[in-house]
């Protein structure tokens, strides 16, 4: 049996729409930021189990950036997000 993501844009759609890029947590240092930061942004992750936010791509659908809030143990999703509008952005 196939997952369902709660698209906003889409509606209800099968979870193989669907691209994951990771973890949405960790943000982008400013462009001078030490050398330092960025090689914590590039290589350090964490790898917690449990209720994560991740980036999901509807590559299959609307081709929109989301926020896909999903415990990684049962995969259960419990929200779904648009990305741009996660940051204040305008979608």
């Amino acid at each position: 049996m196939a997952s369902l993501i709660a698209c906003p844009h889409c509606g209800i759609r099968p979870s193989q729409e669907f691209t994951i890029r990771g973890d949405a947590d960790p943000r982008r240092p400013a462009s001078a930021a030490p050398d330092e930061e960025w090689h914590d942004y590039v290589y350090q992750r964490r790898n917690s189990m449990g209720l994560m936010r991740e980036f999901w791509h509807h590559a299959g659908g609307c081709r929109r950036w989301l926020v896909v809030e999903r415990d990684n143990l049962s995969h259960a999703v419990h929200a779904v997000t648009d990305a741009g509008q996660r940051r204040g952005d305008k979608p």
